[in-house]
């Protein structure tokens, strides 16, 4: 019989909450063995909801127990290097939230250490949106239907930071989120799955309206990450990245990547979660996905499989996290250096 699999919870909010707890549990054999959340009455909430029989004092109660075999970090960025780092080294296989950490320095720690003990599985929470489309999507590209790619399009669009009265979050703190700035790497993660390289080269624009905010304490801060970011990047094919995200605009939201060749184009519209193709001089048309190519959340499975079955990890290896780290460094670089073109 395959041996119980013992995992302990760092950080415990809502996505952890909806989806990893309950992801585990359906899981035969895993056991939710300790949880640590900022608070103990919010440990003690979520012990109770899920069946949780330790509630631990701190991170490294979790990380230093030699009865847990796995960490699942749900923290900010801000702890995802220093406890990535520590649960490998304690020998535990480790699952947190993306986004990888802080910034590509981070991130780079973060990869070196995996890289230290291969035995052990090391992976990121994926960018979800596109989970259900990635399949069909890949496998028209390599079909050749789109045939040469010209032009990648990402827009990502909305209201929320347009008043200027309401409080910063901890996407806005720069010590909880460090240079990650808006959806950047989510969307930038998504296009590395299709087409399994990144831009070589970019350019960036960004700004910030509301240069001070007050924080959820009330406290005046200046505001360091942009509200809104446009991106010019070449791919070493001479093919084109377009990308511009905002939280300050209050017409209709826009969500889409757009892929376009030179024979057709593809949209993954996520307001309405559809996938719609355009072939030349032809209209757009609505794919079908097929239930084979439409598997979407399987997060925690594939985190088991792995560490049962030595399969290699695909959503989403620390390799792939330093790529979209290295990107959003990169947009950060040039446009706080006047839209400098940056080598990736």
């Amino acid at each position: 019989m395959t041996p119980p699999l013992r995992i302990g919870f760092i950080g415990a909010g809502a996505n952890t909450r909806s989806r990893h707890l309950p992801g585990f549990q359906e899981i035969p054999g895993v056991v939710l063995a300790a949880v640590c959340n900022r608070t103990e009455e919010s440990s003690r909430k979520v012990a109770q909801a899920f069946g949780i029989p330790v509630v631990a004092p701190d991170w490294r109660a979790i990380i230093d127990s030699p009865t847990i075999d796995a960490v699942c970090i749900g923290t900010w960025p801000n702890l995802h290097a220093e406890l990535t780092i520590a649960a490998l080294r304690a020998g535990k296989h480790v699952l947190t939230e993306a986004r990888m950490a802080r910034d590509l320095g981070e991130a780079l720690l973060m990869f070196a250490e995996a890289q230290r003990h291969p035995q052990l599985v090391a992976q990121i929470v994926p960018a979800p949106m596109s989970l259900a489309f990635d399949a069909t999507i890949v496998k028209l590209i390599n079909a050749g239907v789109l045939g040469s790619l010209r032009e990648v399009s990402v827009m990502c669009t909305n209201n929320t930071q347009v008043d200027s009265a309401l409080p910063s979050g901890w996407r806005q703190d720069p010590q909880l989120s460090g240079k990650n700035t808006l959806a950047l790497g989510i969307y930038y993660e998504m296009t590395l799955r299709w087409l399994g390289r990144g831009v070589t080269t970019l350019s960036a624009d960004a700004a910030i309206f509301t240069p001070q905010r007050k924080n959820a304490q009330g406290e005046q801060q200046t505001m360091t990450i942009p509200e809104r970011v446009t991106v010019l990047g070449r791919y070493a094919d001479a093919a084109r990245f377009l990308a511009h995200f905002s939280s300050v605009e209050l017409t209709a939201p826009r969500n889409e990547i757009r892929l376009h060749g030179s024979r057709a184009g593809l949209r993954l519209d996520f307001i309405t979660n559809q996938l719609w193709l355009t072939e030349a001089a032809g209209p757009e048309r609505l794919v079908e996905i097929m239930p084979a190519l439409g598997d979407a959340w399987r997060v925690e499975a594939d985190f088991i499989a792995s560490i049962r079955e030595d399969r290699p990890v695909t959503l989403t290896d620390f390799a792939t996290g330093v790529s979209y780290m290295r990107f959003t460094e990169a947009v950060w670089t040039s446009w706080n250096e006047q839209g400098r073109w940056v080598s990736i």
